[in-house]
């Protein structure tokens, strides 16, 4: 403004005329063009503090967009901008590249800004970034999956188990437990290496036989059997021979066996023989009995017999 006071007093220009022209300069000067969420000034651009008219001003997709169509430039005419046909859009970082044992939860998009949920198979825990975010570079994060071991089983007093290995035991693989001898294995005899880390009982014990459990287990031991010959027994125990003479209780034991074990036969041949002894007997009874009684009477008759 001093300016051009100074100028109107140099050249006598009536200074009315000379406020009016710089009004209207100023009034023909663009306002400072304005980007949105997907579309900015370049740096060139922003560098510029004014915008008379006939100035260009290049614009850009945003971060995390790209090029869809349209011009880039406007123009200031008139103290207005030239209508942008520039239109942008979110880059698509598509799904995210396939692991071994991982998948991914992607039901916030793929677009730029959107979140991926890295989900490992059962039996498979993750390690790095649970989460990968959509970047114009890409997928970010960077997270793998392996596979969940256990630690290696205690070992258990008077048994063992059946892993060998110096790695630990992974998802799904088995120990299977023995007990030494005269133990016994109480629990599960195998246990699994589950998803969580764990194993899916506690490993056994192996616990000493006790008396009770010896009797009830114990097996009985046949009796020997004895052979008769020439009217002595042989028993047989084991590799040795034991020859036994006969006595009369042990043949009446042997009679009273015999008929133990023939109480499910016929008795009708014995029960005749035991008839006919009796009927032996009677009769022996019966001729003793009478042969006393006539000796009894002679002797009361005087008659002495002769010796």
């Amino acid at each position: 403004m001093e300016a051009l006071l100074s100028a109107c007093g140099r050249t006598g220009v009536p200074c009315l005329l000379l406020l009016c022209l710089f009004i209207w300069k100023a009034a023909a000067d663009c306002p400072k063009p304005q980007g949105t969420e997907s579309i900015v000034l370049t740096d060139d651009s922003l560098l510029l503090n004014a915008f008379p008219v006939g100035t260009v001003v290049t614009l850009e997709c945003a971060y995390g967009y790209e090029k869809e169509g349209g011009s880039e430039t406007i123009t200031c005419t008139n103290g207005d901008w030239t209508e942008l046909k520039l239109t942008c859009k979110k880059m698509d970082c598509g799904p995210p590249q396939p692991q071994p044992n991982m998948s991914f939860n992607t039901n916030a998009g793929t677009l730029f800004g959107a979140v991926a949920r890295v989900i490992c198979d059962k039996g498979y825990q993750i390690f790095g970034s649970s989460y990968k975010t959509c970047y114009p570079t890409g997928w970010s994060g960077k997270a793998r999956c392996e596979i969940v071991t256990c630690a290696k089983p205690a070992e258990v007093a008077n048994g063992k188990s059946s892993w060998a290995s110096n790695d630990d035991p992974k998802y799904r693989e088995t120990i299977k437990f023995s007990c030494n001898e005269g133990y016994t294995l109480v629990g599960n005899d195998t246990i699994v290496c589950s998803e969580t880390g764990d194993y899916d009982s506690l490993p056994p014990q192996c616990q000493g036989v006790t008396t009770e459990d010896r009797i009830a287990t114990k097996m009985v031991t046949p009796t020997p059997t004895p052979t008769t010959q020439g009217g002595r027994d042989i028993l047989t125990a084991g590799n040795k021979s034991i020859t036994t003479v006969p006595t009369p209780s042990s043949i009446r034991e042997k009679v009273d066996g015999a008929l133990d074990a023939n109480k499910h036969t016929d008795y009708t041949p014995v029960i005749i023989s035991v008839i006919g002894v009796s009927l032996v007997a009677a009769i022996v009874v019966f001729v003793l009995h009478k042969l006393f009684q006539r000796k009894k009477g002679r002797s009361v008759h005087g008659t002495v017999p002769i010796s």
